[in-house]
């Protein structure tokens, strides 16, 4: 498995997408954690993980901006 990111990276990323400041050390923890987990099952990696739930995060955030829930 290759080297995961960190967790201030990802902070730092989720920081980037709106994800609210006092959210951001629990969900990078979540998220790293998670994406770990997925890279467990053959033919998958952290890095395509960890962006794969991170862009979800991302439309989710989107999506509650603009009123749906």
């Amino acid at each position: 498995m290759a080297e995961s990111a960190s967790l201030e990276q990802i902070r730092l990323l989720l920081q980037q997408f709106g994800c609210p400041e006092e959210k951001l050390d629990y969900m990078a923890g979540q998220l790293d954690k998670r994406a770990k987990q997925l890279a467990e099952r053959p033919g998958q990696t952290y890095e395509s993980a960890l962006a794969h739930l991170v862009s979800m995060m991302q439309q989710g955030w989107a999506a509650k901006e603009r009123g749906f829930s």
